[in-house]
C-alpha cells in the first residue's frame, strides 16, 4: 500500500540536543516541527556539557583572536571563512540563549553581565557558563520552550531507522530526500514520516569506543545515514579523546571538565611503586604550555605516561584552588566526586583520556545543507570546517546555535513542494529475533578493537586490522538486519560499523600526524594538508 500524495507539513529534525533544538525554536513559527528523540529527551550529549559557550564579548577578545585560536587548535586543517563567520555571530548566539531564560553565571563587571571563564587553547577568558554545568542549564531552558511551543511535537523513544530518498523510491531524478522511517521504540512499529525538510541533529560517534565521556545517545545515527544515502563525509579520522574523564569503577563516563585546567589544576603522576611518592607534574616536559595546551597534546601526554610508567590513570590535583572556590565554580564535579569517595578540594582527581568529540561528519555548507536537496544537519553530526583536526574547547555549542539558526532559515525560505507518495515500511520477509547475544557480542567487539587499533595512537598495521574485523563484524550485522525485525540496539550496532569504517579508512588515507591522527608509521606534520573526504 502507498500513501496518496500530499504536502508535507512538518520538518522533521532527528535529535533533542542543542542543535535540534535551536532549529525547532527559530523554525516552529514558520513550520511544523517534529523532533525525535531515540530515548529521553534529557539524554543528549548536550546536557553533559560542562565547560561553556564561546563568546567574543570582553574589550580585551576578538573576533580576530577567536579565529586565530580555533585555526591554532585546528592544526592548519581548519576553514577560516567558516570559523570567522561563526565567531562574528558569537556574541548574537550568547545573546539569544540569555534571551531563551539560560541562567548563565553573572558578573556584574562583565560583558553583558556574565562571568567569562577560560580554557585551553584559548588567549582570553571569553567562555560562558552556567558553573559547571552549562549544557545542562542550556538543555533544560530551551526544552522548556520547545515543550510551550504550539508548533513542536517532541517525540521521545523514537529513532530514525534510514532516510527516504530518491534512490530508495528508485525515481529517476535529481536525488533529494523526502523524508525518514521512524521506529517507534514503545510500539515496535517503523513509521514513515513525510517531511519538506529533514534536519540530521544526532551528534557524534563516541560509542564506538570502549571508553567515551559520551551519553548512550553518541552513535552515529546521523553520520550513519547520510553516508548510507549517498552524502559526503568529511575528517572522521579526527576524533577529540578528552583528556580527563573520571577514573573510577563506578562512573565510567564523567567528565572532568577542561576549565579546572583553566582556573589552574594541574597534571601529576600518582605513586610509581613503594618508596616512590606520587605528584610530580609532566604536562611542561610535554608543552610549554603545559596543562592549557590543546585537548589533544593534552590527551597524548597522558597516555604516554600512563603506557610509559604501566599506570592505569594519572592525577588532575585541583587542591590548590582551595575548597570554597571549587564549590562555587564547580559544584557539579565537586559534588560527584564527593559521592564516590573523591574530595577534591582535599585530594587529586584520578582521571584517564576518553572518546569525546566527533571533528568530521557530514559534509554541509553553512546553511546546514548536506548533498541532499531537503536534507540538513547540524551540530556534532557534521563538518563544516570549524574544527579542522582538533576542536578548540567550547566551540562546539556555540556552532550548535549559530548553524541552527542559519539553518532554520535556509529551510524556512524554501517552498514547500508537492512529495511523492511515499511506501510503508516493508517487515514482511522478517521476524522477530530470537535471541540478542549476538547484537551485544558484535556491539562488546567493535568497541573494544576501536579502542585497542584506533585510538590515541595508530599504526597501519593496527588500523589494517581494525578494517578486516570491521568487515567481518558489518557482514554478520548486516545478515542480522535483514532478517531480523529492527530494535533500537540493531540500528545502533548498525550505524556504529558503518562510522567505525569510515574513521578507519579516513586514518588510513593519511600518511602524516596532525591534530587529533597521530601516526608512529607517519610521525611528522605535512607542510600542506586537506581534508579528508569519502564518496560513498
Amino acid at each position: 500500500m502507498v500513501s496518496s500524495p500530499s504536502r508535507p507539513p512538518t520538518v522533521v529534525v532527528i535529535g533533542a540536543g542543542l542543535a535540534g533544538l535551536t532549529v525547532a525554536l527559530r523554525l516552529a513559527a514558520e513550520r511544523r516541527v517534529v523532533v525525535l528523540a531515540k530515548r529521553s529527551l534529557a539524554e543528549a550529549a548536550t546536557a553533559w556539557a560542562q565547560g561553556g559557550i564561546v563568546g567574543v564579548l570582553g574589550s580585551d577578545d576578538s573576533v580576530e583572536s577567536h579565529v586565530r585560536d580555533t585555526q591554532d587548535a585546528g592544526a592548519g586543517l581548519v576553514d577560516e571563512h567558516t570559523a570567522r563567520f561563526i565567531a562574528q555571530r558569537s556574541a548574537e548566539a550568547i545573546g539569544w540563549l540569555v534571551g531563551e531564560g539560560v541562567p548563565f553565571s553573572p558578573d556584574p563587571e562583565g560583558p553583558l553581565g556574565l562571568h567569562l571563564t577560560r580554557e585551553g587553547g584559548h588567549a582570553v577568558r571569553r567562555i560562558a557558563h552556567a558553573a559547571d554545568a552549562t549544557g545542562h542549564a542550556i538543555h533544560e531552558a530551551l526544552l522548556a520552550k520547545a515543550r510551550a511551543h504550539p508548533n513542536i511535537d517532541l517525540r521521545e523513544r523514537w529513532m530514525a531507522v534510514d532516510l527516504i530518498t530518491s534512490r530508495l523510491l528508485k525515481r529517476e531524478e535529481v536525488q533529494r530526500c523526502y523524508g525518514v522511517y521512524a521506529l517507534d521504540i514503545d510500539r515496535a512499529r517503523v513509521e514513515t514520516l513525510a517531511a519538506s525538510a529533514v534536519v540530521l541533529a544526532t551528534g557524534g560517534v563516541g560509542k564506538v569506543y570502549r571508553y567515551t565521556s559520551n551519553p548512550d545517545t553518541s552513535t552515529g545515527d546521523g553520520i550513519a545515514m547520510a553516508w548510507r544515502a549517498g552524502c559526503r563525509v568529511g575528517n572522521m579520522e579526527f576524533i577529540q579523546f578528552h583528556p580527563t574523564c573520571l577514573y573510577h569503577p563506578q562512573e565510567r563516563s564523567f567528565l572532568i571538565t577542561e576549565a579546572l585546567r583553566g582556573e589552574g589544576a594541574q597534571l601529576k603522576l600518582p605513586s610509581l611503586g613503594p618508596g616512590v611518592p606520587g605528584g610530580t607534574r609532566f604536562m611542561p616536559a610535554h608543552d610549554e604550555r603545559a596543562e592549557l595546551a590543546p585537548r589533544d597534546i593534552v590527551a597524548r601526554a597522558i597516555d604516554f605516561e600512563m603506557k610509559k610508567h604501566g599506570l592505569d590513570h594519572v592525577w588532575l590535583d585541583a587542591t590548590p584552588l582551595g575548597e570554597t572556590f571549587l564549590k562555587e565554580h564547580f559544584p557539579t564535579i565537586h559534588a560527584r566526586c564527593l559521592k564516590l569517595g573523591i574530595d577534591i578540594a582535599r585530594q587529586p582527581i584520578p582521571v584517564v583520556p576518553a572518546a569525546h568529540y566527533t571533528c568530521g561528519g557530514v559534509v554541509t555548507d553553512l546553511e546546514g545543507r548536506a548533498d541532499l536537496p531537503g536534507l540538513y544537519a547540524v551540530g556534532e553530526t557534521t563538518y563544516t570546517g570549524l574544527h579542522g583536526a582538533n576542536r578548540l574547547a567550547s566551540n562546539s555549542l556555540l556552532e550548535c546555535v549559530v548553524l541552527g539558526h542559519t539553518c532554520a532559515h535556509a529551510i524556512a525560505a524554501e517552498p514547500i513542494g508537492e512529495a511523492p507518495g511515499l511506501p510503508p515500511w516493508d517487515e514482511s520477509q522478517v521476524e522477530n529475533a530470537d535471541e540478542q547475544v549476538v547484537i551485544a557480542h558484535n556491539w562488546d567487539e567493535l568497541r573494544l578493537l576501536m579502542w585497542n587499533y584506533v585510538g590515541i595512537v595508530r599504526t597501519t598495521k593496527r588500523l589494517e586490522r581494525a578494517l578486516h574485523r570491521i568487515d567481518l563484524l558489518r557482514s554478520e550485522i548486516d545478515e542480522y538486519y535483514a532478517n531480523f525485525r529492527v530494535t533500537r540496539d540493531l540500528l545502533e550496532l548498525r550505524n556504529l560499523v558503518d562510522c567505525a569504517e569510515m574513521i578507519v579508512r579516513s586514518a588510513l588515507s593519511r600518511h602524516e600526524s596532525r591534530g587529533l591522527h597521530f601516526s608512529r608509521d607517519y610521525p611528522r606534520t605535512l607542510p600542506v594538508s586537506f581534508p579528508t573526504v569519502l564518496v560513498r
